[in-house]
């Protein structure tokens, strides 16, 4: 039982983080398409560097909830 209840712990933290993470993800987006016009090139340059990380980030976060909940559906 302590090993069901570490293992919904940790997938509750990482969910927490995959949100915060999409959050920013959808934020520098959505600032990357209003703002792009009179922002200098090298902003813009680091807007979408931000981007393509946070966004690996998720992907990186949601393996590792979809290995944990396997985890969980093992015990």
């Amino acid at each position: 039982m302590p090993e069901l209840d570490r293992l919904k712990e940790q997938v509750a933290y990482l969910k927490l983080w995959q949100g915060i993470m999409v959050v920013t993800d959808i934020s520098v987006v959505g600032w990357l398409a209003s703002a792009t016009d009179g922002t200098r090139p090298v902003l813009v340059a680091l807007a979408v560097t931000t981007v393509a990380l946070v966004t690996t980030g998720i992907v990186i976060v949601h393996r590792y909830i979809e290995r944990r909940i396997d985890q969980i559906g093992k015990l």
